[in-house]
């Protein structure tokens, strides 16, 4: 069987486990926004971070978020933009409002490793998703103090349009308003990450919606998922499948579409762009 007889029939076989589901589960990684245009090197780095290159050294938005700044003038520089740029604006192709158009009268959850914010801001019911490893558009004492997390757009804003020769004034820095330690993003790195009372809710609703949807035509759809974290996304879903004959696993990433032996059978992998794939559904 040639490339296009077999992509044709496993295409075939996702439009089909897509129109005919009970239910449908998203797992989206990084992949589903690097389709969405959110890369993070080459011309958008270029674009928001030349300044600091020319100064720090550093080739892509990734590697900035690591280099050991000197003053927290300098830090919070750097991450005010970073935040602003990849949470507050949208990203430049409309992959995830294709999407939403795709699954918005079905039954659907979203479970995502993203902090960017892009399903809620394009539309996906907030009570349907799931955002396991926090939000760039949260704030949390860094110490933590206490269990709670706290909106930072405004904040973020500002920082943006005061910094100045890549700092931000020291009266600006991020300080608790309880312990008046510094402030930090809500991003899963250590064991300081702070699980609110959101995100244990969202954890709550997605853990009812899976056990609701243990059994019928489920469709795992997993969308440029990769290996740092399998066990949120990957490895779960393998094994829902697995339990449950009717479903179907979708794993569309590519160049790193890939399923187990044991779900072959119920397996559609699709080595293609994302945006390729909403399109042609």
């Amino acid at each position: 069987m040639n490339f296009m007889q077999d992509y044709s029939m496993q295409m075939n076989r996702l439009k089909e486990a897509f129109y005919n589901a009970d239910a449908i589960v998203i797992g989206a990684g990084a992949g589903l926004s690097t389709a969405a245009g959110f890369s993070y090197s080459g011309e958008r780095f270029q674009r928001y971070f030349s300044d600091f290159e020319e100064k720090y050294g550093f080739h892509d938005m990734y590697s900035g978020g690591f280099y050991a700044y000197q003053t927290p003038e300098e830090f919070w520089a750097y991450w005010s933009r970073y935040i602003f740029v990849n949470r507050y604006m949208d990203p430049p192709k409309p992959v995830y409002g294709k999407l939403f158009e795709l699954v918005k009268d079905t039954d659907y959850f979203v479970i995502t490793t993203n902090v960017d914010h892009c399903f809620q801001k394009a539309g996906f019911n907030k009570t349907r998703l799931f955002y396991t490893q926090g939000d760039f558009g949260l704030f949390q004492c860094s110490e933590p103090c206490h269990n709670a997390t706290y909106d930072n757009e405004e904040f973020i804003r500002r920082l943006v349009n005061e910094q100045k020769d890549m700092k931000i004034p020291t009266a600006l820095i991020p300080r608790c308003p309880v312990c008046g330690k510094p402030m930090t993003m809500n991003l899963r790195t250590d064991d300081k990450f702070v699980q609110d009372d959101g995100w244990n809710a969202a954890c709550e609703r997605y853990t009812q919606f899976i056990t609701a949807h243990k059994q019928g035509k489920v469709l795992y759809l997993e969308l440029g998922v990769g290996y740092n974290t399998p066990s949120i996304i990957k490895y779960p879903f393998w094994q829902l499948t697995e339990q449950n004959k009717q479903a179907t696993y979708a794993c569309i990433n590519y160049g790193e579409a890939f399923c187990p032996h044991n779900i072959e059978k119920q397996a559609v992998c699709l080595n293609v762009d994302i945006s390729k794939m909403i399109d042609e559904i």
